[in-house]
């Protein structure tokens, strides 16, 4: 699959109640924790683009685009849905969205690569990472085409993005890693304090 034809997008439009304020703006290693997937993946595509409903901090550059959720309060699946109509709207080619979270400070852009090696789009419109026995609901790469089954599904109620993905017919792909799991999340400041040691040992 050609990277030409997808849009990475990172969901930042989360409410962070767990942790206590906006966790994409956190401070880890002196950097912003939005920042270490937006280093990763912004030279691997030719646009970038934040779903966030607040003023944040981010990593500069002429790729990186943002734009708020059409309608607040649709968790992730809004925001996706929110993607696909700023790729509408703007007349952007993609025919694709890679989707991943703004607070996985460990992921690599290899893993993003591995995965999409293995990916047949004839297979589905809808492909998931799973490691082992879990699967990873936000590291998706989803179809332009689902935009109107969303939005209606959206406004019927759906908000579980797992529920959402096996009506729909996801594929899912498994990703391999050694050491440290390269999808661990900031939920809380445990968390981050965590992620500090590991970033540090």
């Amino acid at each position: 699959m050609d990277h030409n034809n997808i849009l990475a997008v990172v969901l930042a439009g989360g409410k962070s109640k767990r942790f206590g304020d906006d966790k994409s703006q956190a401070k880890l290693g002196g950097k912003i924790l939005i920042d270490y997937i937006l280093s990763e993946i912004e030279n691997k595509f030719d646009e970038v683009l934040i779903v966030a409903n607040d003023p944040i901090q981010h990593l500069s550059s002429p790729k990186i685009q943002k734009t708020e959720d059409v309608k607040k309060n649709l968790g992730p699946l809004g925001g996706i849905l929110s993607a696909m109509k700023w790729v509408k709207s703007h007349n952007k080619p993609y025919q694709w969205i890679a989707s991943f979270p703004s607070d996985t400070p460990l992921f690599k852009m290899s893993l993003f690569e591995d995965f999409l090696e293995k990916v047949n789009e004839k297979e589905s419109e809808l492909f998931f990472m799973k490691t082992k026995e879990k699967r990873h609901n936000i590291f998706g790469l989803w179809n332009i085409d689902l935009i109107d089954q969303l939005e209606k599904d959206l406004e019927n109620g759906s908000r579980k993005v797992e529920k959402w993905a096996n009506n729909i017919g996801v594929k899912t792909i498994n990703i391999e890693f050694d050491k440290e799991d390269p999808f661990f999340n900031i939920n809380t400041k445990e968390d981050l304090e965590k992620a500090e040691k590991i970033l540090n040992d």
